[in-house]
């Protein structure tokens, strides 16, 4: 498994957490929100996933990928 931790501009509640949270889940990844840092910390699978992959998910949800 790889982390990484990516900056995501626009998130402010627990709904917000849910959804990037949702999101990464649905594409196979595990993702923690840090509200207060406004980072998504990714545990994901290098061999299926890349972070273009992340960031799509991310960003599909109505979220920017810095």
């Amino acid at each position: 498994m790889t982390q990484t931790t990516l900056k995501v501009e626009g998130m402010s509640c627990g709904h917000c957490a849910k959804s990037v949270e949702g999101a990464l889940s649905a594409i196979g990844a595990k993702g923690t929100v840090d509200l207060n840092a406004k980072t998504v910390t990714v545990q994901y699978d290098e061999s299926k996933l890349d972070q273009t992959a992340l960031k799509a998910a991310i960003e599909d949800q109505g979220y920017d990928v810095v």
